[in-house]
């Protein structure tokens, strides 16, 4: 049996005071230290917490520039190739840095560099769109000037085979040539039907060959007055 007076684990007991428990100065200390312990980690957990809540993707600059790409990508992938391969590409490196933080554990993600990027991206999309609008409207302006050229050719290589020479082996040869420039004629007229579905490519490349049609007949007319010349 303890005497009065003898500690009771971290309780005191004195003669002649209440036989309640009370908390010597040291155990006080150490309770302190306890607490402050626990609402210490209790504090950096709910910091911890709250970054891991924060942390997360840009959602609406990722929309963002992925709309802006995509809005692009039609009229680009014709007249603004080189743009769009950029804007594709800045479109991987951030669906890369978006794999690479979804790898971490949730209290290490930082989607900062992420951010930056999806504003890249849509810069990028952005001007492939632009650059798109201005290479659609110098195609147009070179597919009409070609249409113009083929018409101008073609009148040209009609007079030209007016005043052919004829006579004796020329009937075939000029057959030939009427046929060609009959050609070209059904080719302008399909230049400019694909001109007004605005497909400019396509409408100055048949421009460029019913132009090279018709400089051949005028070249080759040329030559035959030249040698009908030299026999005289």
């Amino acid at each position: 049996m303890r005497h009065l007076g003898q500690r009771v684990g971290a309780f005191a007991v004195s003669p002649g005071k209440p036989c309640w428990p009370t908390l010597d100065p040291k155990g006080r200390r150490m309770e302190t230290r306890k607490m402050r312990k626990t609402m210490f980690l209790f504090g950096i957990a709910i910091v911890l917490v709250s970054l891991a809540g924060c942390a997360k993707p840009p959602q609406m600059d990722i929309d963002a520039a992925k709309a802006a790409i995509d809005g692009a990508r039609g009229e680009a992938a014709i007249y603004a190739q080189g743009s769009l391969r950029a804007a594709e590409d800045a479109m991987t490196q951030l669906d890369n840095e978006l794999k690479a933080q979804e790898e971490k554990f949730a209290l290490f993600r930082s989607y900062k560099k992420a951010t930056e990027l999806a504003a890249a991206a849509k810069a990028a999309g952005d001007k492939a769109a632009e650059d798109a609008r201005a290479g659609k409207e110098q195609k147009k302006n070179e597919a009409m000037a070609a249409i113009s050229e083929a018409k101008t050719l073609l009148d040209e290589a009609k007079a030209a085979l007016a005043t052919a020479p004829k006579g004796k082996g020329t009937q075939a040869d000029l057959a030939a040539m009427t046929a060609d420039l009959d050609g070209v004629a059904a080719a302008i007229a399909e230049a400019e039907t694909v001109f007004g579905s605005e497909k400019y490519i396509d409408a100055k490349a048949k421009a460029d060959g019913a132009k090279t049609t018709c400089q051949n007949v005028k070249m080759a007319i040329e030559e035959a007055k030249a040698a009908k010349a030299g026999r005289k």
